[in-house]
């Protein structure tokens, strides 16, 4: 078995904090050459390059980012049991390291976290944002403790991972006061010809909104696709067009952005899913989360799947 030499480790995390071998030598009382040989010891016995000389100094590698990420928890958590030992405590908080789908609406993605905070016990929230593919990469080395997307993990991704139904919500039409005076008496018909800012090509929603237009007929003016959900409903509230959201955020939608109902289907469905790399969801701040979803936000317990 190879062991970590957890002095090599130390050395390099100095190093990289402080941006300079220079500076480490400073911290750790040490001549140059110890420190450099320590940190070229441990690069060899990873059999990766950690630190590369840049302009401004040290830079890490992108095996050095993963390192320093380990070796900052690594001897965070040292310095906390030593201070627990000695008595003078420590009121760190449990962590959560949770990755959001950036195609998720931001207010649901609040809804679904908003219980941790509301836990007995301090809860530190670590959330990132990005592409389901990237956060999942994350997921399967431990970077993250779960992952929040609008689809399942498919069988086309070669990461082992287990998808938790928090629940489904139908769609609702949003619009300005204006548009509303216009769209709202006749829908869902009047929604053909009707300006529609809409999700991405690509996306589930976006697959979903098409389907359902195209089996009623319906053939919408599309002003604008976005990204970004909540740049579309920037656009949405200042007139730009028509635009669909979850029913379940239905009414802060409507208080955010200032915007009135147009009309609600059931036949377009947004899904939200927790996926974990464990059969069951075992953390606290995550399982609190995923029970909140079903039992509060969603309305029942939905079970699991893999």
């Amino acid at each position: 078995m190879d062991w970590l030499n957890y002095h090599h480790l130390y050395y390099f995390w100095v190093a990289a904090k402080e941006g300079s071998i220079g500076k480490a030598c400073l911290v750790l009382n040490l001549s140059q050459p110890t420190v450099s040989t320590q940190i070229k010891a441990l690069e060899d016995s990873l059999g990766e390059a950690l630190l590369i000389r840049g302009r401004r100094g040290l830079a890490l590698t992108d095996s050095g980012r993963l390192a320093f990420d380990y070796a900052d928890e690594i001897f965070t958590l040292g310095k906390e049991f030593q201070q627990s030992l000695k008595g003078i405590g420590t009121d760190r908080p449990a962590r959560l390291r949770v990755g959001i789908s950036d195609v998720l609406p931001k207010l649901v993605s609040h809804r679904l976290l908003a219980p941790a905070l509301t836990l007995d016990k301090p809860v530190k929230l670590i959330c990132e944002e990005g592409k389901t593919e990237e956060l999942l990469s994350d997921l399967s080395i431990h970077r993250l403790d779960l992952v929040i997307a609008d689809a399942p993990i498919g069988g086309a991704v070669s990461i082992k991972a287990f998808n938790h139904f928090l629940g489904s919500s139908g769609v609702t039409f949003f619009g300005t006061k204006n548009l509303a005076k216009i769209y709202q008496a006749n829908f869902p018909d009047s929604l053909s010809g009707a300006p529609l800012l809409v999700p991405s090509e690509g996306t589930l929603l976006r697959r979903s909104i098409d389907r359902w237009m195209s089996s009623k007929g319906y053939i919408p003016q599309i002003r604008a696709e976005f990204h970004d959900s909540a740049l579309l409903k920037v656009f949405g509230r200042d007139g730009a067009g028509l635009f669909t959201g979850p029913t379940i955020i239905e009414k802060e939608i409507c208080q955010e952005y200032e915007v009135e109902v147009i009309g609600r289907t059931d036949e377009i469905l947004e899904s939200f899913y927790a996926i974990t790399v464990e059969r069951k969801v075992r953390h606290p701040i995550a399982l609190a989360i995923t029970q909140t979803a079903r039992e509060k936000l969603f309305g029942g317990d939905l079970g699991s799947n893999k």
